[in-house]
């Protein structure tokens, strides 16, 4: 079994390869946006190139966690980009805000089957990174070796928590998808089980959680500065006339700042997780964007990503609109 997840991530990637160098080599795109190996180890960075002779460097494995569509509103020209089910997502959403033109992007699906979070490996084996010596999928396990011990977990105990409640792990937009449609890997309680406790709080305790969370917060704006959706070209957090927010991390303006950013953000959010896998103080933000994502779908039954050809959320009204959301 192991063999066979390794072949099939391996079929993809020589296929990525392919299909990468002929888009290149027919002038379809400009650039490639992929992943490559990181510097460090389980890790992957991203690849921007227009050299054909880089493509050989792309991978696809169970690492590959950056958001590439970040990158689509800063580059010029026809682009050819490595997209999950949650990165397609977020590129509709930018369509749908013509901030990406569907015509300029070529998308080459990843169906995805949840990426390896390395903290909660190196919680489940005591060790760090650099202690572990492999990590490989089989079926719903994760095997993970360090110090010549082999041992095996379930997968919903390593993999990220947004990853656990993915609803789409398989592109709906795509141009090219490089393998088979994959099913999600569910766990709700899992997933969902830091907000579930936060929701069990009485608001006295709650107010004192996000106190305690965002006095933590040094305001590096890296949650900001990851997420596809937060695409102004001036953030509010920048502006001195008004200031919304003092310019030192200050926890009132952090909460401020999280708070407001996050209802910017709302119907555009995909729930990839990449502000909270960001920060570098562990705060839990996807515990404030998953709830906001639940409650745009309870109220106007719409979710992020889903068609590129929908108006964005809150940007039509229709007369039938019903008006029991107001609260």
């Amino acid at each position: 079994m192991v063999l066979i997840d390794y072949l099939l991530m391996k079929d993809m990637e020589q296929k990525l390869h392919n299909e990468a160098k002929a888009l290149l080599e027919q002038g379809s795109v400009d650039y490639i946006i992929g992943f490559e190996p990181g510097s460090l180890k389980f890790t992957t960075t991203p690849l921007i190139t227009r050299d054909k002779n880089d493509v050989d460097r792309l991978v696809i494995d169970s690492f590959i966690v950056n958001n590439l569509a970040n990158f689509l509103t800063e580059l010029k020209g026809r682009l050819g980009i490595v997209a999950k089910g949650c990165d397609s997502r977020s590129i509709v959403s930018l369509i749908q805000d013509n901030k990406v033109a569907r015509g300029n992007v070529v998308i080459l699906g990843v169906p995805c089957t949840g990426i390896i979070d390395l903290s909660k490996a190196e919680k489940l084996t005591g060790k760090d990174r650099d202690e572990v010596d492999d990590i490989s999928r089989k079926g719903d396990k994760v095997i993970i070796t360090a110090d010549g011990k082999t041992s095996e977990f379930p997968i919903t105990e390593v993999l990220f928590n947004n990853c656990l409640g993915c609803e789409l792990p398989t592109p709906q937009e795509y141009d090219i998808l490089l393998g088979e449609p994959t099913s999600p890997v569910a766990d709700k309680p899992v997933s969902q089980e830091k907000i579930d406790q936060l929701k069990g709080m009485t608001p006295e305790q709650k107010w004192e959680f996000w106190k305690d969370e965002f006095s933590r917060c040094i305001r590096c704006y890296a949650c900001r500065n990851i997420c596809p959706a937060c695409f102004c070209e001036r953030c509010f957090v920048e502006e001195t006339e008004p200031q919304w927010v003092m310019t030192v991390p200050r926890w009132q303006d952090n909460l401020m700042f999280q708070v407001i950013r996050n209802i910017h953000v709302a119907g555009r959010c995909t729930d990839c997780g990449e502000c909270e896998r960001a920060c570098p103080v562990s705060i839990p933000l996807r515990s404030l964007t998953k709830e906001m994502y639940d409650l745009v779908d309870e109220l106007f039954q719409f979710k992020a990503g889903i068609d590129k050809d929908a108006p964005p959320l809150m940007t039509h009204y229709e007369q039938e609109e019903a008006e029991d959301f107001i609260r």
